[in-house]
């Protein structure tokens, strides 16, 4: 699908080895793992492991002659994987994903999930989550959250700019390197390739968001996403964006249709829901989260919750 990742570029990461044990120990510390184990199928047993990039992109390569299972998560980044041969699940007895070659799938983001993998040869791209986030904001309202719809199959015509963006900045890498300016872009243009693949969960910014006329609403809703987590006044917001009250509800009921509060209070749901993907139903309950973000009517929290994600809270803790 790509070209050889480690090839003409000096490797950030390179194990490899004809230990199980030892393929455990190198493997799980990159993915979070706990409980893995790996096996001899069929012939000898061997795994390798290499990647190129830094710490805003790396682009990697895994194969193994032998099975691995386990339990993995990924935290501060995006990663998108596909195998060129081999079987392999993601997220095993709960929303598995059976991998088809060639086909990008991204692995659930931080929250853990479990891992089947059979004699493979398995393509990632790791992107750091600042990036994402970054190049997210040129199309729609970012709050911080990250939240893909990972259960859609990529079109073909996507999965065609993503292998084309993906070789271009292994082909960046090797010819300039990892201070230049094409290996800088073209890691916005693999962001970019991602976000044309899946369906990033967030509102589509207005016609003119970036104009200068929407200085002060950008800067009363960066605020918004900058202090959810704190007491917020619609005075507050007015106070940041060098408005009076009345001026900023209605650039706000001009621009996103919606008061300054209800656009906090939606940030608000969707942090909730990332605090409970993340979260073990043994540890944390519903209610705990949601007072976290200012809901204390759990009835209203709960249908406000079914409305905006399609399931309710509990069910989304149990995943």
């Amino acid at each position: 699908m790509t070209p050889t990742a480690h090839e003409g570029a000096a490797p950030l990461v390179s194990v490899a080895g004809t230990d199980t044990d030892a393929a455990v120990t190198d493997l799980s510390g990159m993915y979070a793992g706990r409980s893995w184990r790996s096996d001899r199928t069929d012939g000898s047993y061997w795994y390798r492991y290499v990647g190129v990039g830094d710490d805003r992109m790396s682009i990697r390569r895994s194969q193994m002659q032998g099975s691995l299972r386990g339990d993995a998560a990924v935290e501060g980044e995006v990663v998108v994987q596909w195998i060129d041969d081999g079987v392999a699940a993601i997220d095993a007895g709960r929303d598995e994903v059976r991998m088809r070659p060639g086909v990008p799938t991204l692995f659930p983001i931080e929250q853990r999930f479990s891992i089947d993998y059979t004699n493979w040869d398995q393509r990632l791209v790791h992107l750091d989550r600042g990036l994402v986030l970054d190049v997210a904001s040129e199309r729609y309202l970012v709050d911080g959250s990250v939240d893909f719809d990972r259960n859609a199959t990529p079109t073909a015509e996507s999965m065609a700019r993503w292998r084309t963006a993906v070789a271009s900045s292994i082909r960046a890498l090797r010819e300039q390197g990892a201070e230049s300016l094409a290996w800088h872009e073209s890691q916005r243009d693999t962001a970019r390739a991602l976000l044309d693949m899946y369906r990033f969960r967030a509102e589509v910014a207005p016609i003119g968001w970036g104009e200068h006329r929407n200085a002060r609403i950008r800067t009363a809703v960066e605020h918004i996403h900058a202090h959810a987590h704190e007491p917020l006044t619609v005075s507050d917001l007015a106070r940041v964006a060098d408005l009076s009250v009345r001026g900023l509800q209605e650039a706000f009921h001009r621009t996103l249709d919606r008061s300054p509060m209800q656009y906090l209070r939606e940030v608000r749901l969707r942090r909730a829901h990332e605090d409970l993907l993340r979260a073990s139903p043994a540890q944390v309950a519903v209610a705990d989260v949601a007072a976290r973000w200012g809901f204390t009517h759990m009835g209203r929290f709960s249908g406000e919750y079914l409305r905006r994600f399609g399931e309710y809270p509990k069910v989304t803790l149990r995943r």
